[in-house]
Order: structure tokens, then sequence, then C-alpha cells
């Protein structure tokens, strides 16, 4: 089932993505984000330089998962599905938040290994750990899935133009 393949201004679920930095917590890091055609298809692109210092490391685009600003039950699926690239590499991760994940340092996350070739990318439930929380990933209530360049100093570069969930 498709969340979002960006060609509306919000995703299937009838959310919009959201941008943000670790600037929201005193770092430093500088993001760019937004839609742009590419190979005659809409993607998302995000860019940006992220960085280290006054306790940063993170740029990221969110989509919450519930337009009322709910949980999402996606006890249906078995993970997503990315269709991405990285036109820089770099450290790049799926981050999930729950109706667990309160604190804004805990989340669930799932490495993307990403090259600047386009790929389809199965992520399941299973690919995500838990980071700040010692709960297991309830995915029957979800809230948002992010896309971010996290951990390292580099200069970002990715776009998605698919995200999906992934059928048990």
């Amino acid at each position: 089932m498709l969340i979002d393949d960006f060609s509306h201004q919000q995703s299937v679920l009838g959310t919009r993505w959201q941008g943000f930095t670790d600037r929201v917590m005193g770092g430093q890091s500088d993001m760019q984000a937004g839609y742009r055609e590419v190979d005659g298809s809409a993607a998302l692109a995000m860019s940006g330089q992220v960085r280290l210092e006054n306790n940063g490391g993170f740029i990221q685009v969110r989509l919450p998962l519930d337009p009322r600003g709910g949980l999402f039950d996606a006890s249906e699926y078995a993970g997503f599905r990315v269709r991405a690239r990285a036109l820089k590499p770099g450290a790049y991760y799926l981050h999930l938040r729950t109706a667990d994940t309160r604190r804004p340092w805990a989340y669930y996350r799932a490495r993307l290994e990403l090259t600047e070739h386009w790929a389809d990318i199965e992520v399941p439930w299973a690919a995500f750990e838990p980071r700040s929380l010692n709960r297991p990933l309830d995915f029957a209530r979800l809230r948002s899935v992010a896309v971010v360049a996290y951990g390292e100093a580099f200069d970002a570069d990715l776009e998605l133009s698919e995200l999906a969930w992934m059928a048990r």
C-alpha cells in the first residue's frame, strides 16, 4: 500500500512532511527540503550539512501517520518499502516514533544503505532498533516515520521517490 509518491502536497494518509534539524535543541545543522522532479517523476529531496557541534547531529523530514495526530495501526504490514538514493554518501536512517517514544531522543531506527543509484529497499519491523528506550517496537501504535541523516558530520543529499507499506 502506497504511503506517498510525492505527486501531491500530502501523503495518501492525508498528512504532510515536516522538516527540522537539531537546531530545535541547540545544534548547528542546516537543511533544505522540498519536492522536485527527478527523471520525470516527483521526489522528496532533503539536503544539508549535518554538524555535531553543540550536541547536534541530525536533519530529517518526518511524516505523521495519522491526520488527527493520533496513532496508526500498521500491524497488517511487515514494514516499509522505500525507493531512494543518496547523491552524497552518509549515515541515512528511517526513524519511527510510537506511543512509547515520549522523549525527543527516544525512537526506533533502521539504517538505509543508499548509493547514488535508485534502489528499492525493504525495511522489515525487525530492522528497527530502539534508541534511548527499552521497549520493543509496537507497530500497532505508530505516530510517525522519518527519513534522517544522522550521527556523523557530513554533507547530506537524499532523494525519496516512494514510501509504501511492505505486505506481510
